[in-house]
């Protein structure tokens, strides 16, 4: 009896200190969770990196900050002055039609109503340089002769012009401005030191029917009066001058066209304007 008693003990005490089987899951260490979570782990995954939008998204485009436009970008260009040639044609309806740097509507180029010829619509570029750009002023063609003088009250059946006539009056109308502002240059040379650039043409009125006091004088005296008067507003560097044109009648020359007597001077509108003609006025006299 001890003999069969001993075996199975010492077989359970056997059993109790081996080692398992390693294949039994019962028995196997926890593996350790050192590799990392699968992709597609919601409660795993890695915080998303904010990243900046597209630049092609207008939704979260910068706010552009204003600039100054390109000066070549003709929409902001500054104003150029008395540039009516450009600013012709930008009256609407119900604004006024008047150019203020003439005092002359738009540009009409279409014949008129029982116009007995046509008329040429070529247009002539002067020397006179004009205020804020760099194109000279041009003269109206015959067209725009003929319309202004209809709207002024001259009728063709009157005066019986030829279509060559036509030709000639734009010639001495042209004639005439070019010789204006030669004696303009003579007055503002007395001021080539502080307008080394010279000046230039703003703009211009007529006055036909102003005479100015120096011409109301003159016929005081026994002279004819001008048959038109100007006032142009030349701008010298900066500073504005006016100067008043009287045209008197002459003897026309056919070489050039010229035929009208000038009388130029600044107008009595500032100490400057006083002490230059009194300074022409010694030379004169003097000389």
């Amino acid at each position: 009896m001890g003999a069969s008693m001993s075996t199975p003990s010492s077989t359970v005490k056997a059993e109790a200190i081996a080692v398992p089987p390693q294949g039994c899951p019962m028995h196997q260490q926890p593996p350790l969770l050192t590799a990392p979570p699968p992709s597609e782990c919601p409660m795993h995954q890695a915080q998303p990196v904010r990243v900046s939008p597209p630049l092609e998204c207008p939704m979260h485009q910068a706010q552009s900050v204003p600039v100054s436009p390109p000066s070549e970008c003709p929409m902001h260009q500054a104003s150029s002055g008395p540039a009516h040639q450009e600013r012709a044609y930008e009256f609407v309806k119900g604004a006024s039609d008047i150019d203020p740097t003439n005092m002359m509507p738009p540009p009409n180029q279409s014949p008129a109503p029982d116009q007995p010829f046509p008329l040429s619509v070529q247009r002539e570029e002067s020397k006179i340089p004009r205020h804020g750009s760099d194109n000279k002023w041009v003269y109206p063609s015959e067209q725009m002769f003929w319309n202004a003088m209809l709207r002024k009250g001259w009728r063709w059946r009157e005066d019986d012009l030829a279509q060559e006539d036509m030709g000639n009056i734009i010639k001495i109308h042209n004639r005439n401005n070019e010789q204006a502002w030669e004696e303009i240059l003579k007055w503002e040379a007395l001021h080539a030191q502080e307008c080394p650039c010279g000046p230039m043409l703003k703009r211009f009125g007529g006055k036909a029917k102003e005479f100015s006091p120096r011409a109301r004088f003159r016929h005081w005296m026994g002279y004819e009066l001008p048959f038109d008067r100007h006032d142009w507003i030349v701008d010298r560097c900066g500073q504005e001058v006016r100067y008043i044109i009287d045209y008197y009648d002459g003897e026309i020359n056919k070489e050039n066209y010229q035929f009208s007597i000038l009388d130029v001077r600044p107008a009595f509108d500032s100490l400057g304007a006083v002490w230059d003609r009194m300074k022409v006025a010694w030379w004169r006299w003097s000389s």
